[in-house]
């Protein structure tokens, strides 16, 4: 295969590594054509291995929860989650509908409050004044002469208002979201005890004592958020329309083709009973609707199909395969196949090597989706894009507060302190005629999903609030842990698609794989060559920095690569090919970390 380089000897090495939020882990490394103007070539690479599945064997499955929890320091309760879920099929327990709710809203809190962080304080720098005035000067002094259409919504007259309002630490707006953060976070606590691990989530339900005034604190603080979703959907939807006109050509940073995946998340008690043999049911009730979309179509809403269809290919990553390992699982309980390259049949070898972007080069493995026919290098587009598309396009979530149309998604928040009932619309993003999957509708997607979740929350603390009060006051029901069980917890993680495949044998766990978003974004160069998202949104994005190279910061890729939230951005290093380092930042909330 020729390279990038070699058809182009002129071509400027640069990376940027670590990109993360947890630890060091996540790097980009380009080749940059400055002459056209666009990236040429890029690989997407983490230098951290985990190895939760192979400790996990042997261990009681009970402990499952409270071990995969710690995968992440940000969203630890979806994994606990998702094992719990994993852990109720194989139990064959159901927990009753006050537990579901409960679970339901310290699940949309989660999502309110990780949502709110990464995207005001976190990504909402790279479009902060700051950052433009040193990457794109002559968009700021168009900003500063551009009124908001939404100004009566939000309160900023200019789009330079807004961008100034994101710097951080001194915005107003920056600040702002900072407190509602805090807000969001007490809101998990009240449900699941703890942030970010919590401690009142068990299989068979929850240890949380529910009451009338447990609902009320709740309700108090998602009401404020409410009032502030008001003004956050209008002033987002003003600045990225903005970069659209004001930089013609923008919808291509980090585009690429729309294929999406969503697990699905917040069951509905009344049909989840956690068997695999009715998941293709209770799946399609969920609140958040599962499906995978390619080029804009549903290709399936079904939880069994979508289970059938994963493989884990290693590709360029640091593993050998396990090929010639007895399978754990032949059949599901359905009587379907399982592949050999399924989670359920996965043996994790670690085989630590030399960094090699012609061979291998990450500890990322490469997560497909086999529709029949082709493996598709499904992204989460950060989570919000694709939970949005495929709840548009499935039109089964009607619940008031949010209603999917076939087309897009209805999110109505009642009237709060000082602003009256306002209903929102996400569309299927388009643009000339053709569907978009980029920077800055990954980013917008996250702004409604926070409405979107905090609307949720809304019915599900109403729900909640009716089981009290009827008496219905169980939170948990018992179980046994049987000798031998084959199951699955699919949800979807605040960045995206969340799965934990389980099997037991003598009472004890022989098999376990969780597959966070991160892996399927991040994942690398597979058996066939195809690129991962992170890499494939970066390769062909053109580049609109005024910058030369010697003072490039890559703001653009930056933008690309963190609109899928990756994990939060702590410092960069950036170099060309010869080693020269042109910056290192060593603060983890300086703004300038591009």
């Amino acid at each position: 295969m020729t390279t990038a380089r070699e058809q182009n000897p002129d071509l400027v090495e640069m990376a940027w590594d670590p990109i993360t939020r947890i630890v060091g882990s996540l790097g980009i490394y380009a080749k940059i054509d400055f002459a056209k103007k666009e990236v040429a070539e890029c690989y997407s690479t983490s230098s951290i291995f985990r190895g939760y599945s192979i400790f996990m064997k042997g261990k009681d499955p009970r402990d499952a929860h409270f071990i995969t929890s710690r995968i992440c320091g940000i969203c630890g309760d979806n994994h606990a989650t998702c094992s719990v879920y994993a852990q109720n099929m194989a139990y064959g327990v159901r927990p009753p509908a006050l537990a579901e709710w409960i679970i339901n809203l310290g699940e949309s809190a989660e999502y309110m409050f990780d949502h709110n962080l990464y995207q005001e304080n976190l990504v909402g720098v790279d479009y902060c004044e700051k950052m433009v005035r040193e990457t794109n000067p002559g968009v700021l002094q168009l900003a500063e002469r551009t009124e908001c259409p939404h100004a009566g919504e939000h309160g900023y007259r200019t789009i330079a208002d807004i961008m100034r309002s994101l710097n951080p630490l001194e915005g107003e707006f920056y600040r702002e979201a900072l407190m509602m953060s805090r807000v969001t976070r007490e809101m998990f606590c009240l449900m699941e005890g703890r942030h970010v691990h919590p401690s009142t989530l068990y299989p068979g339900g929850v240890g949380t004592v529910a009451s009338v005034q447990l609902f009320t604190d709740y309700l108090t603080r998602l009401m404020r958020y409410v009032e502030f979703m008001k003004k956050v959907v209008p002033m987002h939807d003003d600045l990225f329309d903005f970069f659209y006109d004001a930089l013609p050509g923008y919808e291509n940073v980090g585009r690429r083709r729309v294929l999406l995946g969503c697990w699905g998340s917040l069951n509905d008690p009344a049909h989840c009973d956690f068997t695999y043999e009715n998941m293709s049911d209770w799946g399609r009730k969920m609140y958040v609707t599962p499906g995978i979309v390619v080029d804009g179509r549903l290709v399936t809403d079904d939880l069994v199909d979508i289970n059938l269809g994963i493989r884990i290919l290693l590709g360029s990553s640091y593993y050998e395969d396990w090929h010639d390992q007895e399978p754990f699982v032949t059949h599901d309980p359905l009587g379907n196949p399982v592949d050999m390259r399924h989670p359920w049949n996965q043996h994790t070898i670690p085989r630590p090597q030399k960094r090699d972007f012609n061979d291998k080069y990450s500890w990322v493995m490469s997560p497909r989706w086999f529709d029949g026919k082709d493996l598709l290098a499904l992204d989460t587009g950060g989570g919000p894009i694709a939970r949005l598309w495929s709840t548009a396009l499935s039109g089964k979530v009607d619940i008031g507060y949010v209603r999917a149309t076939g087309h897009s998604v209805l999110i109505t928040l009642p009237k709060s302190a000082t602003k009256p009932e306002k209903t929102f619309e996400w569309k299927i993003p388009e643009r000339n005629g053709e569907l978009l999957s980029n920077a800055l509708e990954r980013n917008r997607a996250r702004t409604y999903f926070q409405a979107y979740a905090a609307a949720c929350a809304l019915y599900f603390a109403e729900r909640g609030l009716e089981e009290v009060r009827a008496g219905r006051t169980q939170t948990w029901e018992p179980f046994e842990v049987p000798e031998e069980a084959v199951s699955v917890g699919f949800t979807e993680a605040v960045r995206g698609v969340l799965s934990h495949h389980m099997v037991i044998k003598n009472g004890k766990i022989a098999n376990y794989h969780p597959y966070p978003p991160t892996p399927w974004n991040a994942s690398v160069r597979d058996t066939h060559g195809t690129p991962g998202p992170y890499e494939d949104a970066v390769q062909n994005t053109p580049i609109f920095e005024e910058n030369p190279p010697e003072t490039f910061k890559g703001i653009d890729i930056m933008r690309a690569v963190r609109s899928f939230d990756p994990c939060l951005p702590c410092g960069v290093h950036m170099y060309l090919g010869n080693g020269k380092e042109l910056r290192k930042l060593h603060s983890p909330h300086a703004f300038n970390t591009a």
